[in-house]
């Protein structure tokens, strides 16, 4: 846990204070004075005796006990400070900002160690080293600007970059986002993101609010999964980038499952399953925040309101291509506001009120849709200026409707040079500006279609485990068994090894399905040939198949027609579990794409909710007048193959392609696992 006076120190002293703002310990020195920290502070510097009216001390001995210590000297003399201020000066919170520890090298990772175990001898609790620090009510201590004046009902910022943090800021203050606490853990080498928010979680008592992350490395993704969940249904809404991944991993794939399980898909699921919804840039991080940060509307229909058309038309498309819904107004109030309006100004929605529009005329609308329109769940207001005159007026009375609650109410303010003034004052009131009406569009689609949190099923050993060797393809007739056993319909299925064997398949199999055993990827080596009629031809095919490269055997199956061609496939990464993915197969699968990666264990509901946001989902519903398949008989299929790995651990990836169904059951007419 993190110890309170790293959160609420009585005292602090500056390691390597300095009287110049351009220096690190400079400018924390300045922003711990000037943003009002209540306590002592201590500076330290061997060639000074005052800074800013404060006594320096030249000697770190010299200092009186200290709750805090940010320290901004060089790697080399960390430790002994440390050291000094756990034995002799009882502190028990540290703050890093140097550099060279494990962002270093190995040197710099082993000297990093020995600090922490130091610290954690005394009990004490480290944010950094290679930080900015943190900001929070009871003091700034950081190196940084801008320091944000902070807002009990603000977002929280944690960041595993100081840089990041610094521009993430930048970014939102100009916007007029307000902020609670700033965390930033650098190397996170006893505190990363997943502490701060089991921090938040276990012993913040404030109202719920917004947190944004920036993370590269997920150290503990199941703290991590465990704590954004129960922030999340505690009213908490977190969006966050996750950078530093790559999909190099599924270079050397041996399956389709393998091939799409990157490990940034492993990080996409992580977000999706704590209720994180993930961004990618920082600008798009802002943007949900922003959005998260309003109360949520009861639906999706939105009213795009404004006084230029083009931004109202682009802000319509992107809110339709992003799950919204712009509706017709239709309501009997509809003419008595078009009668407030200019003539030629629709209020058909986009509500659009002309280039001439007033402040009385924008407050009517709002007035409108707030009040009278209930198919309307939100506004998006678009108002800018040509320049030819101010917009104070009309700025107030988009301030008034946000600040007095009711639907949600969006605001963009392209004007960014010609109404710059007006946009100060705004933010200086209070409100939060979109600058980008796309932007704005896309961030609502994201933020109001994004995954529900779902129950965690829990799950109970039934079967004994039975153990293969590891980093081994399981044999065809290991395969098939323990899909059986699993309750997972595989094809019958004979192994051929010469071709007297043909004669003892059952005429009842006819026609077939004659598959390689052998080589990893069976189509591509021509090893699959269906629809084979009767014995004679079944013969010569074997000694094709058996010509092959590295050809084995012959995997004999029925031959089996279905309207469509599914896949389900589990891949094992060590930090993250098992991953379970479904959806269209065949041996395109890569290239269309269309697959739910959920981490397991998933609930049936979570798996439900991931199928039909497939396209391939139209199947379930009945297409081009097809018989539905049934979607209950696909979920018993899937929670079956997550039942497998719980069993069986240690299984590292399964591929079922294709899966198909005969117009009675799902049948598995190709599987591999490996262990």
């Amino acid at each position: 846990m993190i110890h309170p006076l790293l959160i609420a120190p009585r005292s602090i002293a500056v390691i390597g204070a300095s009287d110049k703002l351009h220096t690190p310990g400079g400018r924390l020195l300045d922003n711990l004075i000037k943003h009002g920290f209540e306590g002592k502070i201590y500076p330290v510097n061997p060639k000074k005796t005052e800074i800013n009216g404060l006594k320096v001390y030249q000697n770190i001995e010299d200092i009186p006990q200290t709750d805090l210590a940010i320290i901004a000297i060089a790697a080399r003399y960390v430790e002994e400070t440390v050291k000094v201020l756990t034995e002799r000066k009882d502190t028990k919170a540290f703050i890093i900002i140097s550099a060279g520890f494990s962002d270093a090298g190995e040197e710099g990772a082993a000297l990093e160690k020995r600090i922490v175990a130091q610290i954690e001898r005394y009990g004490g609790s480290l944010l950094g080293p290679n930080n900015i620090g943190l900001i929070n009510r009871n003091y700034a201590g950081v190196f940084t600007t801008p320091v944000p004046e902070l807002d009990t009902n603000g977002v929280t910022l944690i960041s595993g970059s100081g840089a990041t943090a610094v521009f993430i800021m930048e970014a939102a203050m100009q916007r007029g986002m307000r902020f609670k606490s700033v965390w930033t853990v650098g190397n996170s080498a006893q505190i990363g993101v997943e502490e701060v928010l089991e921090h938040i979680d276990l012993q913040e008592k404030a109202e719920p609010g917004v947190i944004m992350l920036y993370i590269e490395h997920i150290r503990n993704p199941e703290k991590l999964l465990r704590h954004a969940r129960s922030l999340y249904t505690k009213g908490y809404r977190l969006t966050g980038i996750k950078a530093g991944s790559s999909p190099a991993g599924s270079r050397a794939a041996a399956s389709h499952t393998g091939a799409m399980a990157s490990p940034d898909v492993f990080a996409d699921a992580l977000f999706e399953k704590a209720g994180i919804l993930r961004s990618y840039g920082r600008y798009e991080l802002i943007d949900h925040a922003m959005v998260m940060s309003y109360p949520k509307g009861k639906g999706k229909n939105v009213a795009v309101i404004t006084h230029a058309g083009g931004p109202g038309v682009m802000l319509t498309d992107v809110l339709e291509k992003n799950g919204m819904q712009v509706p017709e107004i239709t309501h009997p109030k509809k003419e008595e506001l078009q009668a407030k309006l200019y003539p030629g100004a629709s209020v058909k929605n986009p509500i659009d009120i002309l280039a001439t529009g007033t402040a009385e005329q924008l407050n009517e609308v709002l007035r409108y849709t707030n009040d009278f329109f209930e198919q309307i769940d939100m506004s998006a207001v678009i108002f800018g200026s040509p320049g030819l005159f101010s917009v104070y007026d009309a700025y107030d009375v988009i301030l008034k409707f946000i600040k007095q609650g009711g639907k949600p109410l969006y605001p963009v303010l392209p004007s960014v040079i010609n109404v710059k003034d007006e946009i100060a004052y705004f933010i200086e009131k209070g409100g939060q500006v979109f600058f980008d009406e796309v932007a704005l569009g896309k961030a609502l689609g994201k933020v109001y279609g994004q995954t529900p949190v779902f129950e965690r099923p829990e799950l109970h050993n039934e079967h004994s485990a039975q153990h293969y060797e590891t980093g081994k393809f399981l044999s065809p007739q290991e395969t098939y068994r323990l899909l059986q056993t699993f309750h997972i319909p595989a094809a019958e299925q004979i192994v051929v090894k010469n071709t007297g064997e043909i004669d003892s398949i059952p005429a009842s199999m006819y026609p077939l399905a004659m598959k390689i055993v052998g080589p990893l990827h069976k189509t591509e080596s021509g090893g699959v040939k269906l629809n084979i009629a009767g014995k004679p031809e079944a013969r010569a095919v074997f000694n094709e198949l058996m010509r092959l490269e590295n050809a084995e055997a012959v995997l004999v199956q029925p031959f089996i027609k279905s309207p469509v061609e599914l896949f389900a496939g589990i891949k094992f990464d060590s930090q993250f579990g098992h991953l379970l993915m479904f959806g269209k197969g065949g041996t395109d699968v890569e290239i269309w794409q269309d697959t739910a990666k959920v981490l397991l264990p998933s609930g049936r509901e979570e798996l439900r909710w991931h199928l039909k946001r497939l396209k391939i989902y139209k199947y379930f519903e009945g297409y081009r007048n097809q018989k539905p398949l049934p979607e209950n008989d696909w979920l018993d299929l899937l929670q079956n193959l997550g039942a497998l790995v719980h069993h069986h651990p240690y299984i590292k990836e399964i591929d079922l392609n294709p899966v198909l169904f005969n117009g009675d059951k799902y049948i598995v007419v190709d599987a591999r696992i490996s262990t």
